[in-house]
């Protein structure tokens, strides 16, 4: 069973940065696809971006390309993701996931363990 803890979340202004951290254990890390997704109120989770498990590979949601970037740390089973140029559009709770003998993933279903979420809110 692999555990995922969020972190780094918060509140900030429309043009600003934050980190998520996603600390993992009880699992091989660096054989799982690690994602991040969002669900902001009354709407669906969406897709975010993911990185292959040697970190080789990343795809992004059209809405985040050029602002978020994933990447992950396998000597600390951490995977992170950089976020610039935030807007109040990107507010929502940011979820990570791992899905096992996955390359990429860009599926919410295709992830077996997930972790309880962070609060990221921008103001206008």
């Amino acid at each position: 069973q692999v555990q995922l803890v969020e972190s780094g979340g918060g509140l900030v202004q429309a043009g600003g940065s934050l980190r998520l951290s996603c600390a993992a254990s009880g699992g091989t890390f660096d054989d799982y696809a690690m994602g991040w997704f969002r669900q902001a109120p009354g709407k669906e989770r969406q897709f975010v971006a993911t990185i292959s498990p040697t970190g080789d590979f990343t795809n992004y949601a059209t809405s985040v390309k050029g602002r978020f970037t994933v990447s992950r740390d396998n000597a600390k089973n951490t995977v992170y993701l950089q976020m610039n140029s935030l807007r109040p559009e990107d507010t929502a709770n940011y979820y990570c996931a791992a899905a096992p003998g996955r390359i990429i993933e860009t599926v919410s279903m295709s992830y077996a363990f997930w972790g309880q979420g962070t609060q990221v809110t921008v103001s206008s």
